[in-house]
């Protein structure tokens, strides 16, 4: 596919998807949308982390496209809904780790992004909010779910219904951020936990994120069951033999994700 507003790159088993529509600060749009999806359905089983960011140096993505949704319909407004909420969870539902580096506004739909990948680093001029009730409208593509299970429901009602924008101190202050960087040091810093990930196990990686996600959604037992089966299910694989034999050897392990 022949990119128009996204850039999609491979540096060996890392993949950075850069929303590249500076002029519009990175808005979300359909056609953006589509060009995301098929970014993340293009990923290979080579690929073993993610890092999403935004073009230009203001901003990471300003929100969705208001100047498409002024004038769509109630219908429309539903697809597009839909659209957005599909593309995220492709994002969410990856087996790989996924990496937000918010580099300035993370407004709305900027926002909905970023808490759709597993780890979000923001630089110090980063704003993030969800000031969709200033246009009459709410989050359209899970941002009240997402903020409220990160934040939990008094935080993220307060966002929700102030339209704050927040800095990125305080968005760290309030769990919403892992750490705030200088803005030249933000994807260095991405790349340096990308690069821890890649050395360790695919697998187990996976299995990971895996538990946690269908665990958050289950009582304390069932939670530990899918561990459980998670842990066991490992012992089947080459990963778990060379890392514990590259552990007793002494020596860094190879890993091939089998």
């Amino acid at each position: 596919m022949d990119y128009q507003n996204i850039k999609f790159e491979k540096d060996g088993a890392l993949a950075i998807l850069t929303v590249d529509r500076p002029k519009a600060l990175n808005a979300l749009n359909s056609a953006t949308f589509h060009e995301m999806d098929h970014a993340l359905r293009s990923l290979k089983d080579d690929t073993r982390a993610l890092i999403v960011t935004g073009g230009g140096d203001k901003a990471f993505v300003a929100g969705a496209d208001i100047a498409e949704m002024s004038t769509i319909s109630a219908a429309q407004a539903r697809e597009f809904s839909a659209l957005g909420h599909h593309v995220f969870a492709s994002l969410e539902n990856l087996s790989i780790p996924t990496i937000a580096a918010v580099n300035g506004f993370a407004l709305g739909g900027g926002l909905e992004l970023a808490l759709g990948c597993d780890l979000i680093y923001a630089s110090e001029k980063a704003r993030l909010g969800v000031p969709e009730v200033t246009l009459g409208v709410i989050p359209g593509f899970g941002g009240t779910q997402r903020l409220t299970r990160l934040l939990g429901r008094a935080r993220a009602k307060e966002l929700l219904f102030t339209a704050d924008r927040i800095d990125a101190a305080k968005a760290k202050e309030i769990g919403l951020v892992l750490e705030v960087l200088p803005a030249d040091k933000l994807m260095e810093h991405c790349k340096a936990v990308a690069a821890k990930i890649l050395k360790n196990g695919p697998l187990a990686v996976a299995q990971a994120k895996r538990v946690v996600e269908y665990g958050a959604d289950q009582d304390l037992r069932a939670a530990n069951e899918l561990e459980r089966q998670g842990f066991a299910v490992l012992f089947g694989s080459e990963d778990q033999r060379e890392g514990m034999a590259a552990f007793l050897a002494k020596r860094p392990a190879n890993f091939q994700g089998k």
